[in-house]
């Protein structure tokens, strides 16, 4: 008999829900105002397909939208986690399907700290871990800067150590 998975021990930064919000937000503006846009344009048409309703369009999209894109980065930091343990790194994310990922620190093959423009304001980081294997790279999230550079670096020195073991 199996364990069950434990939840990784370390939790993303709190300045990612911010993050996230603001994510949201910029969302929530495109897609209420792509909605009015589209309903504007239509209710000028005498198109029979055209519905009625179609002005209601931007506030059913905003009573739709709105709720998630406050739930979604609450959810968001309450699922993220991230664990380094001697021989393998592993963190959790998602919101609606969590997704796990496991990545032997003996299979790393770069460990990439980014930083995007909207991170920068936070302070956040995001750390990419490459492997060789099919499913391509893996990355953490929401980061505090530093904890992500010294991730980043204890990943790089254990993984060369252990490459320089096996040769």
């Amino acid at each position: 008999m199996t364990a069950p998975l434990r939840d990784p021990i370390n939790r993303v930064s709190k300045n990612a829900i911010k993050l996230w919000m603001l994510e949201s937000f910029i969302g929530f503006v495109v897609m209420v105002g792509g909605a009015l846009l589209l309903s504007r344009w239509l209710s000028g048409r005498d198109w029979a397909w055209v519905p009625e309703w179609i002005d209601w369009l931007p506030i059913a999209t905003a009573a739709v939208v709105g709720p998630l894109g406050v739930l979604e980065p609450i959810k968001r930091y309450a699922v993220h986690r991230w664990e380094l343990s001697n021989d393998v790194v592993y963190a959790r994310s998602g919101w609606i399907g969590k997704k796990w990922v496991f990545v032997p620190v003996s299979r790393i093959q770069t460990v990439d700290k980014e930083q995007g423009v909207m991170e920068r304001l936070f302070g956040l980081a995001t750390v990419e871990i490459r492997t060789a294997s099919y499913a391509g790279s893996s990355s953490i999230k929401g980061l505090d800067y530093t904890v992500a550079a010294s991730l980043a670096g204890t990943l790089a020195q254990r993984a060369e150590a252990l490459r320089d073991d096996a040769t």
